[in-house]
């Protein structure tokens, strides 16, 4: 994994490359937004795939729990990716209210992710 720190107006944005799974559970996710926060950025951009697929999976319980993580340390999320392949109603609501509120964003690409994370 490698996070390449992206400085924009004075805000700092890590987006995280890696061809694997990074976040797994919640713990996954704290030790990312410690790694991020360490190096100033208290915003993060990832791809769906490396957010184990259960994730997206609402019933298994993992994505609220790891949203619940960023939401409780103030860290703002950008996940990138292409979520009409998902059919979940509740996953839709999920995605809607999301990127409604603005602290957790679903999008699709890196540049609209950048976008949305600097609005806040």
């Amino acid at each position: 994994m490698k996070i390449n720190l992206i400085e924009i107006k004075g805000n700092y944005i890590a987006e995280i490359i890696s061809d694997t799974v990074v976040i797994k559970n919640s713990q996954n996710a704290l030790d990312l937004m410690a790694n991020c926060g360490y190096q100033g950025a208290r915003k993060i951009i990832i791809n769906e795939k490396n957010i184990i697929p259960d994730f997206f999976d609402l019933k298994t319980g993992i994505a609220g729990e790891i949203l619940q993580k960023f939401i409780n340390y103030d860290v703002q999320l950008a996940i990138v990716g292409d979520f009409s392949k998902y059919s979940s109603k509740s996953l839709r609501g999920l995605i809607y209210e999301s990127n409604k509120k603005g602290r957790i964003n679903f999008v699709k690409s890196t540049s609209e992710a950048k976008d949305k994370l600097l609005r806040e």
